[in-house]
């Protein structure tokens, strides 16, 4: 097997991962500076996107532990068959995905809580970006192979280059410059689709050229039923876990929008842009660790795994707490990048001091489920999420920010717990080693 460094895999991740995060944030930044509502209106419509996208990040996901696992142990065919299956099923449920978003996108946004101004500029972006959603189910598939075959640099290019086209268009679009019409919210979505295709357009040209061939398609004859199944043992309790992440993600919005201020709901729009910045080196060191992690037990090594395991841990920790550090002693100039709003700044930046301890847990669980993913354990962290996001995250959400009236603090509060009683569980399961024999190549 060819060692793979956690540094050499996950700094192009982290870059890649980071440039990504700014495709959303540049729109939200950029129609700040048009609109304070139609920001937090893409912010809500994304909420919708982030639910919907489950089923092909999933197999994404699914495909990137066994990959691992096959060229772990040597079994290149094998991974290359994974690779056919995880396009052609990413792309059929993205255009499934598209065309529901297309013909109810509206109906969808009532059924959140949106109404008046939220729901009528989250419509326009959400009808757009969600009827080319198929186009990010193929580039998802597209980068986790090529990044699982040791090529992390080349989707932080092609993302790079996605991210200078999309801000580009963004300020074109939305703000009208170059003498064009200020499009608004509708611009946002443009901008955001004309660089999502031409990356996936970029990205199937490198993966088809330098590392699997249009032949892998023709491992699909006979139907891989083996694979599949195996696919789904990993993708279904992934996919439970994702999903009620976002659901309950959803519902606490819903919570949002029903009970709480316009002001909270924008303050809450830009501290998640804001600390999506603090977490980003625990979910490339995550996913960093994923791959290796299913490279040690395909090759039958788990001992290396183990140790790998909590060194890309320690290595997270350290670097997101030292970001959240760093964020709060700029919470407010950080806060002044989104808007004006002095009520909006004063109270972001009280929500930034408590946002530290909620890092602290997401760290944990970030690298460390990401690691059992890798070995093939994905009941436990499952079983765990189902009971803490809705019990601690959902249900303490509402009794602290509407029963107890703490609004918007009662929100992070109960997010903080949530993640740090899971990151607990996580620590001893990883340290149980009860993941070594969840392996599914043999």
């Amino acid at each position: 097997m060819k060692k793979i460094s956690l540094f050499s895999l996950g700094l192009p991740i982290f870059i890649e991962t980071a440039l990504f995060m700014l495709l959303g944030i540049a729109d939200v930044l950029i129609l700040g500076r048009y609109d304070d509502i139609a920001a937090s209106s893409v912010n809500t419509a994304n909420q919708a996107v982030s639910i919907a996208t489950i089923v092909f990040t999933v197999i994404s996901g699914s495909s990137a532990v066994l990959i691992s696992q096959y060229l772990g142990a040597d079994k290149k065919r094998e991974a290359s068959r994974i690779a056919a299956i995880s396009i052609v099923l990413n792309l059929l449920f993205g255009l499934a995905v598209s065309l529901v978003f297309l013909l109810f996108s509206g109906n969808i946004l009532r059924l959140i809580g949106a109404s008046g101004e939220v729901l009528y500029y989250a419509q326009q972006y959400l009808s757009v970006v969600g009827g080319f959603i198929f186009v990010q189910a193929v580039l998802n598939a597209a980068s986790v192979i090529i990044r699982n075959h040791g090529k992390p640099k080349i989707t932080m290019y092609i993302t790079l280059g996605m991210n200078i086209l999309n801000a580009a268009l963004d300020l074109i679009f939305v703000l009208g410059i170059c003498g064009m019409p200020r499009l608004g919210v509708a611009g946002a979505a443009a901008a955001t689709c004309i660089s999502r295709v031409l990356g996936c357009a970029v990205m199937l040209i490198y993966l088809f050229k330098a590392i699997e061939k249009p032949a892998i398609f023709r491992l699909l004859r006979p139907f891989p039923k083996k694979d599949i199944g195996d696919m789904l043992r990993i993708g279904v309790p992934s996919a439970l876990e994702t999903f009620l992440y976002n659901l309950s993600q959803l519902v606490i919005t819903s919570i949002v929008l029903y009970c709480l201020t316009d002001t909270e709901l924008v303050t809450r729009t830009y501290v998640q842009q804001i600390s999506s910045f603090f977490y980003l080196f625990s979910v490339s060191i995550g996913q960093a660790s994923q791959i290796i992690t299913g490279y040690y037990v395909g090759a039958k090594k788990p001992e290396q795994a183990f140790r790998q395991g909590f060194s890309a841990y320690r290595k997270a920790l350290v670097l997101s707490l030292s970001m959240c550090t760093v964020g709060v002693l700029l919470r407010y100039p950080l806060m002044d990048v989104f808007t004006d709003n002095a009520e909006v700044i004063a109270v972001g930046a009280n929500i930034l001091l408590i946002n530290t301890a909620l890092e602290f847990g997401r760290t944990t669980n970030l690298v460390l489920i990401a690691s059992l993913r890798g070995a093939g354990d994905v009941v436990f962290p499952t079983a765990c999420a189902i009971f803490s996001m809705w019990v601690i995250s959902v249900l303490g959400s509402y009794i602290l920010a509407v029963i107890c009236g703490a609004g918007i603090y009662g929100l992070w509060i109960a997010a903080a717990a949530d993640e740090c009683f899971r990151g607990v569980l996580m620590i001893w399961r990883w340290s149980s080693k009860k993941w070594v024999n969840k392996s599914l190549v043999k």
